[in-house]
């Protein structure tokens, strides 16, 4: 077994490829990467992949939880072994990771940018290892594969359905944490809800944590009392207090990266889904092809990745109708969505503002 521990390695300058299905041109990781006899053979029999939680853990009922699930489906359907690890703080990231690799798994996969550090610093140590990161694109290397997801886009259809159902013109929308990244989300949802009713008011909280429920229970029912009647969260585990106080409270709630109706189907009136699942399937599928290339693919809505959930109980026929019709017009590029700081004032002004 490899010993050899992770230093941590900051890189200044990094670009981005995509892999062929997006058109890019980059670079294959190394066949001699472990488990390339096996990947080349197309089985999964004697494959292993382990995945790596943020601290949201693999119960949030979300972004963490539909990464596992990708992978179960994986399990069953290409016979390879998984197992995965969870996060309790962000300084479980490196000894998760050193596990897998002194185990000789033949891909990592981490869920989220938080762990961006420490899949480059072992990516560097370990050149013949493969990894792989969700909603991550900063590491340029031959041996990591990132999956991203235009969280914007499918956050969009969920402001619009606020924008369409709210009753008192008064929305809210808690974030785990604010960045270039999360921030997508904010962006989306409150360019929908502007789009679908002009007079909207967005309250916008930043929890500052993926695994603090009590924190966005008490984000949600501060925009509860300034108004708000539904209120959609990006926040993981966070999210779930949320959920809970819009229940307690009577109104409704939308959820995110999973269809989370289940959790409060009284309640939840649709979820922003980002299929993490699909992207961690396709990426074990394409490890056993032996075609898992390196670089950045991108899910969006023409292919799928992002959308409404499924479960439509709770929303009108009109709404239903005036949902289908917009996501058309994203597909057709008749519509935007805003996913910078830029573009988003360029066409709504300055009303991103987060709490």
């Amino acid at each position: 077994m490899r010993k050899k521990r992770i230093t941590a390695i900051m890189m200044t300058a990094v670009m981005t490829f995509g892999l062929t299905a997006c058109g890019g041109g980059n670079t294959p990781a190394s066949s001699d990467a472990a488990g390339g006899d096996a990947a080349a053979s197309g089985s999964g029999e004697g494959v292993r992949v382990g995945l790596i939680t943020d601290v949201g853990g693999v119960n949030d009922g979300s972004f963490n939880q539909s990464a596992w699930e990708g992978l179960q489906r994986a399990m069953e359907e290409l016979g390879i072994e998984a197992n995965y690890l969870e996060s309790a703080t962000d300084a479980d990231y490196v000894p998760n990771m050193e596990t897998f690799i002194d185990e000789e798994y033949d891909l990592i996969i981490s869920v989220g940018y938080m762990l961006a550090d420490a899949t480059r610093a072992a990516a560097e140590a370990y050149p013949d290892s493969r990894f792989a990161i969700i909603d991550d694109d900063t590491i340029e290397m031959d041996n990591v594969t990132c999956l991203m997801f235009k969280h914007e886009q499918g956050s969009y259809l969920a402001g619009y359905v606020a924008g369409m159902m709210t009753e008192t013109d008064n929305v809210g929308f808690v974030i785990g944490m604010a960045n270039d990244n999360m921030n997508k989300f904010g962006y989306g949802y409150c360019a929908g809800a502007l789009d679908a009713n002009p007079d909207i008011t967005v309250q916008q909280y930043n929890a500052n944590s993926f695994a603090d429920s009590a924190t966005g229970k008490t984000n949600a029912n501060t925009a509860i009392t300034n108004g708000a009647d539904i209120v959609f969260h990006a926040a993981g585990a966070t999210g779930l207090g949320v959920i809970e106080a819009c229940q307690e409270a009577g109104i409704r709630a939308i959820g995110v990266d999973s269809d989370q109706s289940g959790i409060a189907p009284d309640t939840i009136i649709t979820s922003a889904m980002k299929r993490v699942d699909n992207a961690v399937y396709d990426a074990v599928e394409a490890l056993l092809d032996g075609t898992l290339e390196s670089g950045v693919h991108t899910y969006d809505l023409a292919a799928g990745g992002v959308d409404i959930a499924p479960t439509q109980d709770l929303l009108t026929d009109e709404v239903i109708r005036a949902v289908e019709e917009v996501k058309k017009k994203i597909i057709d590029g008749e519509v935007t969505v805003p996913a910078t700081k830029e573009e988003f004032e360029a066409a709504y002004g300055d009303v991103y503002q987060l709490d």
